[in-house]
């Protein structure tokens, strides 16, 4: 049973982002609606499938683990770079909690809302293709390991970084580039040699391919590779979470 501490902590940190649901759940609702109109009804009309699904239902898992991945990340990022400016860190650092149940209250809230927004994505997608999901269970487990490794990944950036512009750096420059660039508007067979060379070393496509297995059945290289690559994402990222936060580096300061 989780106790009164971790659990009173995880709850401020649900509380905190369902105080902005216009940042939440509207911006996202948006953002899908306009991908849709600009890239699945615009290039749906010249690409009308691929690897044998409709090209407006190719583009979902991809769009639903951006807005889950993009979510989970800043949900921790951007509180712990908060309580760092306010100097409750320190506080929360002396509680009674342990560093396990720190992390764990801080990647859960950033799950659950990872989560909530990829479940939002889903459902505007819904709209435009139908509500089948091939493989529910697995689409499920991948998407909550994916939210759980960035949530982690955001708890790292939010220690080190020492303004907002740091904590902005990572889902500008490094997550959403990788992400647009592994797959999740096109399929690597259908690029040339160089090309199709760099998106399969772009760890984040197997990711998304192990989520568009799940979804839609279909996936170039499999949902296995992906899966295993979350599976490690996610014990690294925690791990280095718990050994950042036992060191009390740029913490205590």
């Amino acid at each position: 049973m989780i106790g009164l501490g971790p659990r009173t902590l995880f709850l401020k940190e649900v509380r905190r982002f369902l105080r902005v649901p216009g940042q939440t759940v509207l911006s996202p609702l948006v953002t899908t609606t306009l991908y849709f109109l600009v890239f699945g009804w615009s290039l749906g009309s010249r690409l009308r499938e691929v690897d044998g699904v409709p090209y407006v239902r190719f583009i979902v898992p991809g769009l639903v683990m951006l807005g889950a991945v993009t979510n989970a990340f800043l949900n921790t990022s951007s509180s712990i770079m908060v309580m760092k400016l306010q100097g409750t860190m320190v506080d929360l650092l002396v509680s009674p909690l342990s560093y396990g149940q720190i992390v764990g209250a801080f990647v859960g809230a950033a799950a659950v809302r990872g989560m909530m927004v990829g479940s939002v994505v889903w459902l505007v997608a819904s709209a435009f293709t139908g509500v089948h999901v091939a493989h529910p269970f697995f689409a499920t487990f991948a998407l909550a390991l994916v939210v759980v490794a960035f949530g982690a990944m955001g708890f790292l950036t939010g220690v080190w970084a020492r303004t907002f512009e740091q904590v902005n750096f990572f889902p500008t420059f490094v997550i959403t580039p990788l992400t647009f660039l592994g797959g999740v508007f096109y399929s690597a067979e259908m690029l040339p040699g160089a090309l199709r060379s760099l998106t399969l070393a772009n760890p984040v496509y197997y990711m998304v391919d192990a989520l568009r297995w799940g979804m839609l059945g279909r996936s170039g290289a499999g949902p296995w590779p992906g899966l295993l690559t979350l599976v490690g994402l996610c014990a690294a990222s925690l791990a280095a979470s718990l050994a950042v936060l036992a060191s009390g580096w740029r913490l205590r300061g």
